[in-house]
């Protein structure tokens, strides 16, 4: 047990004091605390004030500096807002003393208190630590093998944003057994109302580690479900924040997610931790830029254009614009006439090819090559042409008429318009790479009349912006969080690879929840897609909220969907977290025992999810609302007063509830395009949930669900 356990079920005094004067009991280390957290939050408040009083009238020379001053002083208003129930600090390390080094700099038995964000007081002393600093990192690895100095190590459990508990362990003491935090725990099992929330009280050592990773370097965490992976990736972009603040204000950072349900239920972690620049995506959402997206592609179809060779076909299709000149140019500046031959011409186009130059990038170039051929007679001759001379033979009608000629500009949409629609263009370009079969099923049955009547599909806009790279570079961002990362195509990689191709990535996955035809079967090869084949891949086994009983339960699929993969191992018990009933009768017998085990759910504290197939989903609303029960869609925010949500199979990856009813598992794997995608489906949908699972079905079980 721990050295000291402390607990109030009172009311907490809010002021943290225990007599008329003031003054806390020193005997009293919860009031003392609480005391702490009272002056802590005035403090918070007291800078928040300071903020909102500046005055930036005599500071900006216009109104242009002036709105962008405004703008950073809101953005940090907001930042140090007090969220009521979001504790202000969650932790308490007290070190021995000074050792030299950074991580306790000026130490030397002082004490720390740890939390989201930093608080002074109005001399500038600190209240909290941001749990970022290197001081605060032996909160998370700090241990009785290797305390790293600290003497005590003090954990806070709060009640509606009050603190009312705090949990000791003397890390140096010999006499103190080691122990599991009951604190922790709790917090780590604490229910599920509203979206997603940080993990920053509850990081493991190994989760820190990948956390504090440097910008320098790509990381990819190969992660069971529960074993926090997304969380583990945001944090690390807050920590990256705050460490190279600078240089990824200038560069910028994103979060890539699969959807916008999963984009809707993460979105809170990072403005509770103070952060509020980072912005969030789908890989549709990147691409998505000049085209609409009508149309679906066959999984087929899908694969295809989805594979890295497509890179290769639309090189070939762009390159295929430049021609051999077959005049000379002849550029006329007053009485004189300035002739360059065609074979010159043609050494400056193979030039251009040679270096790999972007298409639109050699466009440009090419027009200031014949000018500086002409500069070159002009000074033969005599003259003495500068820069403007330059600039104006670059822009001479017959330059224009030859660079048209030799290097048009090119259209990508139209490009990938074409190779979609034209059979000959098609083999032309993909002759070597593609199959007689693959082209036909890249072929459009009724070939569009324009870019914007085409009902392009989403794998076909991920074509369209790898052309869009080949014309024009795309821009690199300082990082990106890439989730659910292993359903993505080696195109769609390649899409994300071009936002980061300048700065580093944190790539999240599981390589058994890869529910897409085209998902990958390793990280080597996906990373190689990315750019980022040097990336380091860590691996997280230890699973923290779906219990021991449920993912032993999933990993049964484990063998069929990804082998040689290793399951999680939970550190949760929790005996009667799973029940398996078989429903006799027919479809509305099933219907109606979905519908009662939702109600045994919701007498439990915490959300409620109903997954079910998504041919499902539009029987089983109509079945709930006959019972009298409202639903909400994924992404819509769960409260007290509504907590129950109808989930498709197809947009349950990455969420979490409390409590899951899934119905008809065979129906999820049927409503896949193959049995491997749909066991990884069933997968996904048997992971989510975070306290007790009822799996119903009146069809057999598939086969690898049942014990041998």
């Amino acid at each position: 047990m721990p050295a000291h356990v402390a607990e109030s079920d009172s009311t907490p005094d809010p002021t943290g004091t225990t007599d008329p004067t003031g003054a806390t009991d020193p005997t009293d280390p919860l009031a003392h605390e609480r005391a702490h957290l009272a002056a802590s939050r005035a403090a918070l408040r007291g800078m928040r004030e300071d903020v909102q009083a500046l005055d930036i009238r005599d500071v900006t020379a216009n109104w242009v500096n002036a709105a962008v001053l405004q703008a950073q002083i809101d953005d940090r208003i907001k930042a140090l807002a007090d969220l009521s129930h979001t504790p202000l600090f969650f932790g308490r390390l007290d070190y021995l003393h000074a050792v030299g080094g950074e991580l306790a700099e000026g130490a030397d038995g002082e004490r720390f208190y740890i939390g989201r964000r930093h608080v002074h007081d109005a001399a500038g002393d600190p209240m909290v630590i941001d749990w970022r600093a290197p001081v605060s990192q032996p909160y998370y690895q700090a241990s009785r093998t290797n305390p790293q100095d600290v003497g005590l190590r003090r954990r806070f459990g709060y009640t509606g944003g009050e603190l009312t508990a705090y949990e000791d362990e003397h890390l140096t003491d010999p006499a103190e057994a080691e122990h599991t935090s009951r604190l922790l725990q709790t917090e780590i099992e604490r229910p599920r109302v509203g979206p997603m929330r940080d993990i920053v009280a509850t990081i493991q050592p190994e989760q820190d580690e990948i956390v504090r990773s440097g910008l320098g370097g790509t990381v990819c965490v190969q992660g069971g479900p529960g074993t926090g992976k997304t969380a583990v990736g945001l944090h690390r972009v807050a920590f990256l924040l705050y460490a190279h603040r600078e240089r990824l204000a200038r560069t910028g950072t994103l979060v890539i997610g699969p959807n916008r349900s999963f984009l809707h239920y993460i979105e809170q972690v990072l403005p509770a931790l103070g952060e509020l620049e980072v912005k969030q995506a789908t890989v549709d959402d990147l691409v998505r830029t000049g085209v609409e997206v009508r149309g679906e592609d066959e999984a087929a179809t899908a694969v295809v254009k989805g594979d890295a060779r497509m890179a290769e076909v639309l090189r070939r299709a762009i390159r295929s614009h430049v021609t051999a000149p077959v005049e000379p140019v002849v550029v006329v500046r007053g009485s004189r006439r300035w002739r360059v031959p065609a074979y010159e011409i043609q050494e400056m186009v193979d030039e251009l090819l040679a270096r790999d130059m972007r298409y639109g990038a050699a466009h440009e170039a090419l027009p200031q090559r014949i000018a500086h051929a002409v500069l070159v007679r002009m000074e033969e001759a005599g003259e003495a042409p500068d820069d403007r001379v330059q600039n104006s033979v670059a822009r001479n009608p017959a330059v224009k008429a030859a660079v048209k000629a030799v290097w048009p500009a090119v259209d990508p949409a139209k490009v990938v318009l074409r190779l979609l629609s034209d059979a000959e263009f098609l083999a032309a370009h993909a002759g070597g790479l593609l199959s007689e079969e693959e082209q036909k099923r890249l072929l459009w049955a009724k070939p569009a009349r324009s870019v914007k009547s085409a009902k392009w599909s989403a794998a076909d806009a991920v074509l369209i912006d790898e052309a869009g790279d080949l014309v024009a570079r795309t821009h690199s961002l300082g990082h990106v969080v890439l989730d659910e990362a292993q359903d993505l195509s080696p195109m769609q990689y390649r899409a994300v690879g071009r936002r980061c191709s300048t700065g580093s990535a944190t790539v999240l996955g599981d390589l058994a929840q890869g529910t897409t035809p085209w998902s990958t079967e390793s990280w080597g090869e996906a990373l190689f897609h990315l750019g980022k084949a040097d990336a380091v891949v860590e691996e997280l086994t230890a699973g923290f909220r779906v219990p021991r009983e449920v993912i032993a339960y999933a990993s049964r699929l484990l063998p069929a969907i990804s082998p040689g993969l290793a399951a999680v191992e939970s550190v949760r018990e929790s005996p009667g977290s799973l029940a398996v009933r078989e429903v006799p009768g027919g479809p509305d017998e099933l219907d109606a025992a979905v519908v009662a085990a939702c109600e045994e759910s919701l007498r439990h504290e915490g959300s409620i999810g109903l997954i079910a197939a998504d041919a499902r989903i539009p029987v089983l609303g109509a079945a709930l609302e006959a019972s009298g029960h409202a639903y909400l869609s994924p992404g819509e925010e769960t409260t007290a007063a509504s907590r129950l949500t109808l989930v498709p199979a197809s947009l349950a990856k990455g969420l979490e509830y409390d409590y899951v009813v899934l119905d008809e598992p065979a129906a999820v794997v049927d409503g896949e395009p193959d049995e491997r995608t749909g066991l990884r489906r069933l997968y996904v949908a048997l992971t989510r949930a975070v306290s007790g699972l009822i799996v119903l079905h009146a069809a057999p079980l598939p086969e690898a669900l049942v014990q041998r």
